[in-house]
């Protein structure tokens, strides 16, 4: 099992449980992949550093979890057409 971690970047425009639907639906991307979500991090809102889709802030969300090597690409094909994520990134975290 590697560890990896989810960035989303989510709608600043789009209300709390809106947002928190979003993140769940997100970790149930996870674990249906074969994942377990070990931590979720709220950053909160922060300004964007350059405008995407007519927004200037958003939302930051950082979720761990661990997840055999197939896992990220089935997540990340999920997440790519959820409605409110304006962007995400999920990366393998190194063991140190």
């Amino acid at each position: 099992m590697n560890r990896y971690e989810l960035a989303l970047v989510l709608n600043a425009k789009i209300e709390d449980d809106a947002r928190t639907a979003a993140v769940d639906r997100a970790k149930e991307y996870i674990t249906r992949a074969g994942g377990t979500v070990t931590e979720v991090e709220e950053w909160g809102k922060k300004r964007l550093a350059y405008e995407i889709q007519k927004m200037n802030e958003g939302y930051y969300y950082f979720i761990q979890f661990e997840a055999p090597s197939e896992t990220p690409a089935a997540v990340e094909r999920d997440v790519r057409i959820m409605d409110n994520v304006l962007r995400y990134l999920c990366v393998r975290k190194d063991e140190a």
